[in-house]
């Protein structure tokens, strides 16, 4: 078992910037192998995919709709995954989840940033972007 906590969350005018953390703990031992995402959810919509890295901190993959603003890495060695968000706009403003996973690590499922891609869930951290 993995467990995940998200932290940073919070309040931002738009144009602004924030930066997700997500530290892992448990079974971690394997951290490298697992590929991990960020999703968010707004009110009244589906969770969405927003960003996904590889295993080893190898690719990355991101939505349409932040590529060019957010960018997602980590360090293995604090097992801690980051998303930095630039460039903030309302439309941004969600429950932000990291995941992670090991069963469906290639390219060809990333790409699309999927949820069935990811077993382990943080609890959410919120973010908030006034105009």
């Amino acid at each position: 078992q993995v467990q995940l906590v998200e932290s940073g969350g919070g309040s931002v005018q738009a144009g602004g910037s924030l930066r997700l953390s997500c530290a892992a703990s448990g079974h971690t031992y394997t951290y490298n192998t697992y590929c991990m995402g960020w999703f968010r959810q707004a009110p009244g919509k589906e969770r969405e995919g927003v960003a996904a890295i590889g295993t080893n901190g190898g690719r990355t993959y991101y939505a349409d709709s932040v590529k060019g603003r957010f960018t997602i890495s980590q360090d293995n060695a604090k097992k801690t995954l980051y998303l930095q968000m630039d460039n903030l706009k309302p439309e941004d403003t969600a429950i932000y989840y990291c995941a992670a996973g090991r069963q469906y690590c290639s390219g060809f499922y990333l790409q699309n940033i999927p949820q069935f891609a990811f077993a382990y869930w943080g609890q959410g951290t919120q973010i908030t972007v006034s105009s």
